[in-house]
């Protein structure tokens, strides 16, 4: 999941990042909101964690020129706003959940998995395809009983083919998601981590369409396995 965290307070923006990356997130930090209005309009933002307070304008303004541009990206308000008229506000103009200053990581984290969840029409963190179990709380996946050891990428592709089977994913999609916007990417990082799952889960699974990306094949007498 490509989470982008709009936070202007350096020490709580590293204590998320930390959490989250730890947890096989792919996370992009910016402090202002004209910097979460790019990376929202051009790149594949999964989720999007937006401070109130920030410098150059208020959050609540930036979430409602989102929706009122028909910008659908789940919003989880974090701020130190917390009476209940601002918790009000912001879900009245589009906040997906709402989190009040200070708050545990755990709670955060917890509520990332419900928002991704509901998002994707999804009861359980298991993501389950015929053999291949992913769980997303404990950061394991599972293939004909054995556990895998996969690493961060790895698992963060996995979680993205499993949740859009035989679907097209352009390389540029599937780069946003996994390294957001990091500019010291090597050119064959990707083809690496798709050779590596391949020889985990059989090459089978994953197909690749050529100058365009990659297809995650599922067989359809499988897919109603799907959680």
């Amino acid at each position: 999941m490509f989470v982008l965290l709009v936070e202007d307070d350096p020490y709580i923006a590293k204590s998320i990042r930390l959490a989250l990356q730890h947890l096989n997130f792919s996370i992009e930090h910016v402090s202002s909101a004209k910097d979460a209005d790019y990376f929202v309009k051009n790149s594949a933002v999964d989720l999007c964690l937006l401070d109130l307070g920030l410098p150059d304008q208020d959050g609540l303004d930036l979430l409602k020129s989102w929706r009122e541009q028909n910008i659908g990206v789940p919003v989880l308000v974090l701020t130190a706003r917390n009476q209940t008229q601002h918790c009000v506000e912001a879900l009245n103009l589009g906040a997906d959940d709402y989190l009040a200053k200070p708050f545990e990581l755990d709670e955060l984290i917890a509520r990332i998995h419900a928002l991704g969840r509901r998002h994707r029409g999804y009861a359980s963190n298991l993501i389950i395809i015929g053999d291949l179990v992913l769980d997303k709380a404990t950061q394991k996946v599972i293939f004909k009983g054995l556990e895998l050891v996969v690493s961060r990428r790895e698992f963060a592709i996995l979680e993205i083919f499993m949740l859009q089977p035989n679907q097209v994913l352009r390389n540029e999609v599937l780069l946003d998601k996994v390294y957001g916007f990091q500019d010291n990417i090597e050119s064959n990082a990707l083809n690496v981590h798709i050779f590596h799952l391949r020889q985990k889960i059989g090459a089978e699974y994953i197909r690749t369409v050529r100058g365009i990306g990659y297809l995650f094949h599922v067989e359809a007498s499988v897919l109603n396995t799907i959680n």
